[in-house]
């Protein structure tokens, strides 16, 4: 048995059963492997940043890791991008790096590069396997590592003679390490401070996010008046009629500083302090105010869920809830669009169950809290920063629930980072509505021009204009082997999107707007 087997049945053994791949000459071995081992699912993205994407999104909703397949470090490189946004998401995620032979290496051959700099610049966990007999360990450490709360990334880089080398067979799962639980205390002191009655906060973000943490949350909100805040980009919540209808803490800073004004205490469960995405002159960096203390229930790896309803328990609020409707009403809105009347639009037409991959920057900045009372779902974004994230995000959703419609919001600048997603999709028959938002420019550039108090010119219409020529997504999406459709009023949307969601496949729908340059908030 290879080294490459050894690995393969190893990580099948450790529960993972999907590998998304674009593989290359040093990964041979490993295509091999997975020609004789049933068990894993193989799936082929035409670039890595797709790769590295479908396996975010699908660890997100199976909350379980995948196994990409990439080729070099130039390959990996390619797909730190979307990498970094699942670090961000504590997404677990296994990466399997093929590298030059060991005794080629030394050689200097076209592609070697510093693997190990790269995987380190992302990852949690890097290794280099060393030996055929001791790659089938190294997988079982790198599915521990990537399943160690909150979720981490495992890179683990092979030279292609230690794949092809005789191996030791695979080796036996490793042991998972559950969540921390909160300290009584620090439940004592968090009770303590909402006791006083002063302004607060519970931030919430990761596992506190979940159905269970939102409605444990509600209730310490409904027994102390704290406000209740999401982060400004989710990893994963639970959204729709009967879930806490929670906002988000707004992108833009002055909007959100506004937000913020006057609490007292934030009370950190699952999430970092709030800083701004960026820093701008004249503004701050964090977004509370400056005489607000921030405490912390409970950090990223810990179980916020119990912590929560724990908390609850402590300051004796009741156990049933009502939850009240938020927002706006769900209805088919008219004209052209804007964000807003295309939130309650979509919140009408919503299927029940469904999973909305969110990568739509500022066209969708208002469609989030017009959604509250939509149909019971769960929304995932990009929380690194790093557009081109939806496309394959909801690619590896859809292979991880093929139960559950996908809804895929992209922006056309950040869909041209990784529209080959939509060919995976198609190839793979998967079930996603995806609904591009064509305002052919990079609008959230504008806004951001203006923050840092300039004015827009000659230059930056050249560098934020994605128009000349205009970009043709229902071309592109047809190229890629996928029905599409153009829409330009919120009618035409309604009418197509109820139809798309009517029938199993993947669909595109390009929404063009006409007027983009609506404010920045």
């Amino acid at each position: 048995m290879t080294g490459a087997e050894s690995l393969i049945r190893t990580l099948i053994a450790s529960g993972v059963e999907v590998c998304f791949a674009n593989p290359g000459t040093t990964e041979m071995q490993f295509v091999a492997a997975l020609d004789k081992v049933e068990g894993m699912r193989c799936v082929l993205g035409l670039a890595e940043t797709v790769v590295t994407g479908c396996a975010d999104g699908y660890a997100r909703m199976a909350e379980k890791p995948a196994m990409t397949l990439v080729h070099c470090g130039p390959g990996f490189a390619n797909g730190i991008a979307n990498v970094h946004n699942a670090r961000r998401a504590h997404t677990p995620m296994i990466n399997i790096v093929g590298d030059q032979a060991s005794y080629h290496r030394s050689l200097d051959p076209p592609l070697t590069a510093d693997t190990e700099g790269l995987a380190r610049a992302v990852s949690h966990w890097v290794r280099t396997s060393g030996s055929a007999k001791q790659i089938a360990s190294d997988a079982a450490a790198a599915v521990q590592a990537a399943r160690t709360p909150p979720g981490q990334i495992a890179t683990l880089i092979v030279p292609a003679d230690v794949a092809w080398s005789e191996g030791s067979g695979p080796a036996m799962p490793l042991p998972v390490t559950p969540r921390p639980q909160v300290a009584s205390d620090v439940l004592r002191t968090v009770a303590q401070v909402l006791r006083l009655g002063e302004p607060a906060m519970l931030f919430l973000n990761g596992q506190a996010l979940s159905e269970a943490g939102l409605a444990a949350a509600h209730r310490i909100a409904n027994a102390t008046g704290a406000k209740l805040r999401a982060a400004t980009h989710v990893p994963r919540m639970a959204r729709g009629r009967g879930r806490v209808p929670v906002d988000r803490v707004p992108y833009v800073v002055d909007t959100a500083l506004r937000a913020l004004a006057g609490l007292k205490h934030v009370i950190l469960v699952g999430a970092k302090p709030l800083v701004g995405f960026f820093a701008y002159p004249g503004k701050p960096s964090l977004m509370a105010p400056q005489d607000c203390a921030t405490h912390v229930l409970a950090r990223p790896d810990q179980d916020a869920v119990a912590a929560l309803e724990e908390l609850a328990d402590e300051i004796r609020a009741p156990r049933v809830m009502q939850v009240e409707e938020a927002g706006p009403k769900p209805r088919i809105a008219s004209g052209p669009f804007e964000s807003e009347a295309f939130g309650v639009t979509l919140a009408a037409l919503l299927p029940e169950n469904a999973i909305v991959a969110d990568d739509s920057v500022t066209s969708g900045r208002a469609v989030f809290s017009a959604m509250f009372n939509a149909a019971p779902h769960d929304w995932i974004q990009s929380t690194g920063g790093a557009i081109g994230h939806g496309f394959p995000c909801a690619t590896g959703a859809a292979v991880a629930c093929p139960g559950r419609k996908v809804i895929c919001l992209q922006a056309d600048g950040a869909g041209m980072y990784t529209l080959q997603a939509l060919w995976t999709q198609a190839r793979e028959k998967l079930d996603v509505v995806n609904v591009v938002f064509a305002n052919r420019v990079y609008k959230i550039l504008y806004g951001e021009l203006r923050t840092a108090g300039a004015t827009p010119g000659r230059a930056s219409d050249t560098f934020f204009d994605i128009g000349r020529p205009d970009l043709d997504w229902v071309g592109l999406a047809k190229a890629m082997g996928m029905e599409a459709v153009r829409v330009e009023s919120l009618e035409s949307f309604a009418d197509t999107f109820r139809a798309a969601c009517g029938r199993r496949g993947p669909f595109l729908i390009e929404f063009l707007i006409h007027k983009w340059n609506e404010s920045f908030d």
